[in-house]
């Protein structure tokens, strides 16, 4: 278990599947916050400065690529790692998420919630947190 706890943040209008993750994200000893929407969840980023995002890319207010472009653009966001979890698959999807700035990019319909932790905690333990 990391010794500080380490602060995620989850983009993700789908409730059920966000409450998902966040048990799976508490139960490894991470500490998730959630936010419903782009705007909000933008708005989080800068207040708490998570050190690692999950970002769902098809949200209402605001999508996970108009929120990934103004984290990078905005100094005091622009270095959190932000992972793009989504069920957009094509190719082109991933390649724009990787131009503007994602770490990594997860299609939801193929991976577990263990393996969204598992992805993350690799991604972290890259940037020795």
């Amino acid at each position: 278990m990391p010794d500080k706890k380490i602060k995620i943040l989850l983009i993700e209008d789908e409730e059920m599947l966000a409450n998902m993750y966040e048990v799976k994200f508490k139960n490894e000893g991470y500490d998730l916050v959630k936010a419903m929407d782009g705007a909000v969840g933008l708005e989080m980023a800068k207040s708490m400065a998570p050190d690692f995002i999950l970002l769902d890319i098809i949200m209402p207010k605001m999508d996970g690529f108009s929120v990934l472009k103004s984290l990078k653009e905005d100094q005091s966001t622009k270095n959190i790692p932000v992972m793009l979890l989504t069920n957009l698959g094509q190719d082109e999807d991933v390649q724009r998420g990787k131009q503007l700035g994602a770490v990594g990019y997860l299609v939801k319909a193929n991976i577990t919630p263990s393996e969204v932790v598992a992805s993350v905690k690799r991604e972290l333990e890259k940037l020795g947190k």
